[in-house]
């Protein structure tokens, strides 16, 4: 596997010639005669000073700041100079309010160095999380090899997560591993692939599309947002029988969040989710009609279901909207809960109710898109947002009609009749307040997936571009009060 130095990385992410150097002569760390020779040698090899090369450059004519290991200075470890120059170029970063690129590749602790260095990790670890606070982007790419400590703080806290293809990506080094316990660490496990596909990454991302990748991420989370799309004509909607939108919702060829990421989004990066129980939440960075968004997708797949992983998917969606200041945009398609002893034994229902809860105090602008089925407590953890739109063949209930058909009749043969009387369609949802607009379809989404998705980005479009133009505290009083009075009004 080949390594990618710190030079070919700083020269794949910027802008040709805009990088500029925040180095300063490292610490004396009084280091013994063995250890001082053992660092001549290195920088004599590499050219480099110290095991880091920090400063900044553009990406696309942005400003950005970079933080990036050299392995072939004593295998990237972190020692006290290293990890100073590391967190005084994360909080110049923070102080210039700059984005910031981390890029390890390293063994870890400097062993040399001993506890001391050990601990360098924690201070690191703070610059970081000072910089998110700051509602700054901590993008992180890592190379091979990247272990130790190294990978256990400030490798492993990016807002947005990559590795390069077939990278060696792990807490604890393989040969570690096998001179502790006599035998080989598990094959292609510690891989950047593998830790994709258990979502732990985000993407795994060649050095060739690293800036490309960089800037499709900094035109959602940094550049303005544009002007609003043109207002969709004022339609009536049909009025059509509750299980005639369950059914159409059910159509196996019905656009989903899929769809509509492809057709009506632009400058999409795709973040982790996608494989295991996480696969039914799809999680992106995208805007709409040039409206940034951070987007959580419910996805109807493995028969729609949502388990206690999808969830924890869609609440890192939810702080990392509040932790960029973007918007976020939920999209619910659901045939219900997870019905299985794993689920209820991963807390299922705990996190429904947290996910209820971080949404509707949420502290940047939120709208729900009821997209298809909207059945039971993963529907609900994605609905109280600032503005609720709905598909015409959308609806929202406690159970599928066929469960509330079994619990009131003992049987399901009355599945349409309760569909009715629950007023699940998007028509009932508008008028009891659930609802704020409802987006036609003509006469099935099924029957034009590109236009309705078109329809649907530039319904979403207007609505951010509205509440962005809402103090937050303005917004956050009307959502709370808006959930307060939903039932009562008609009573």
């Amino acid at each position: 596997m080949s390594r990618i130095g710190a030079a070919e990385l700083r020269d794949a992410a910027l802008d040709h010639g805009s990088f500029r150097s925040w180095d300063s002569a490292p610490l004396d760390v009084g280091a013994d005669d063995a250890y001082a020779g053992e660092l001549e040698r290195a920088r004599a090899k590499t050219g480099f000073d110290e095991a880091v090369l920090t400063g900044e450059g553009t990406v696309h004519g942005r400003r950005v700041a970079v933080v990036a290991c050299e392995f072939d200075f004593l295998a990237g470890s972190i020692g006290v100079a290293a990890a100073e120059r590391v967190t005084a170029a994360i909080e110049r970063a923070t102080a210039e309010k700059l984005p910031l690129l981390a890029s390890p590749s390293s063994g870890g602790t400097r062993m040399q160095e001993g506890t001391v260095a050990f601990l360098q990790m924690v201070k690191i670890a703070a610059a970081v999380t000072q910089h998110k606070r700051a509602h700054l982007p901590y993008l992180v790419y890592l190379r091979h090899p990247t272990t130790g400590g190294v990978f256990a703080s400030w490798g492993s806290l990016g807002h947005i997560t990559a590795a390069q293809p077939g990278a060696l990506i792990g807490f604890l080094g393989p040969r570690v591993y096998e001179q502790l316990y006599a035998e080989p660490f598990p094959a292609g496990v510690q891989t950047a692939e593998n830790l994709l596909r258990h979502g732990i990454i985000d993407a795994v991302v060649g050095i060739e599309a690293l800036r490309a990748t960089l800037n499709r991420a900094l035109k959602v989370i940094t550049d303005a947002p544009g002007p609003p799309p043109a207002a969709l004509p004022d339609e009536p909607i049909p009025d059509v029988p509750a299980w005639e939108s369950v059914v159409a919702s059910r159509r196996p060829d019905r656009p989903g969040v899929s769809w509509l990421l492809r057709e009506g989004a632009t400058d999409r990066v795709a973040l982790s989710g996608t494989h295991g129980d996480a696969a039914t939440t799809a999680l992106a960075l995208a805007r709409f009609g040039d409206q940034p968004a951070v987007v959580v997708g419910q996805q109807r797949v493995v028969g729609g279901v949502v388990g206690p992983a999808a969830l924890r998917e869609a609440r890192r969606g939810m702080a990392l909207a509040a932790g960029l200041k973007l918007p976020l945009v939920l999209v619910i398609d659901t045939a219900g809960p997870a019905l299985s002893a794993e689920a209820e034994q991963g807390g299922l229902a705990g996190e429904i109710a947290r996910c209820v809860s971080d949404l509707v105090t949420l502290d940047t602008p939120t709208v729900s898109v009821l997209l298809g089925q909207g059945s039971g407590g993963p529907a609900l953890a994605m609905v109280p947002a600032d503005r609720v739109l709905a598909a015409q063949h959308g609806w929202l209930a406690p159970l599928p009609p066929e469960g509330a058909s079994a619990i009131v009749f003992r049987d399901t043969d009355h599945a349409p009749e309760l569909a009715a009387a629950q007023g699940v369609r998007s028509l009932d949802l508008l008028r009891n307040g659930i609802v704020d607009t409802i987006v036609p379809e003509h006469p099935d989404a099924a029957d034009e997936p590109v236009e309705f998705a078109h329809r649907l980005s530039v319904a979403i479009a207007r609505e951010i571009h509205d509440l962005r133009e809402t103090s937050a505290e303005q917004r956050y009083t009307a959502r709370l009060a808006r959930y307060r009075r939903i039932g009562l009004e008609s009573r």
